[in-house]
């Protein structure tokens, strides 16, 4: 059997993780094997951290209703089960961006929160 050298198929797939590995610091975006296990690296934690971002901004946006609850008499938990029994079906995100933007949107959603839990 010959032997199987490195043709066009190798190049590209060296080229393609090279490219993947421009802007690495030293071997790890000039070496084949250090940009392989480096790429290898960094996709992973990519695929990781997609979704660790989605959990990060859930959390961003419950401190900031909590705090803006917190003004308005309540705690979070309470807020968001008046939230519930008023059926007023708006996403953490929204209530988080109404709290920073419209203060006085928020205090009225939490007024009706207020009154359904009482």
């Amino acid at each position: 059997m010959p032997r199987a050298k490195g043709g066009p198929k190798t190049r590209a797939r060296r080229k393609r993780v090279l490219n993947l590995a421009e802007g690495y610091w030293g071997a790890k975006s000039k070496l084949f094997r250090s940009a392989t296990e480096q790429v290898d690296r960094s996709l992973k934690y990519a695929y990781r951290d997609r979704k660790v971002r989605k959990r990060d901004f859930r959390r961003l946006w419950i401190a900031r209703i909590n705090a803006a609850a917190r003004l308005n008499g309540m705690s979070y938990s309470k807020f968001i089960a008046g939230l519930t029994k008023a059926g007023i079906t708006l996403d953490r995100k929204i209530l988080s961006d109404m709290a920073i933007t419209d203060p006085a949107g928020f205090t009225k959603i939490a007024d009706a929160a207020k009154a359904a839990t009482a």
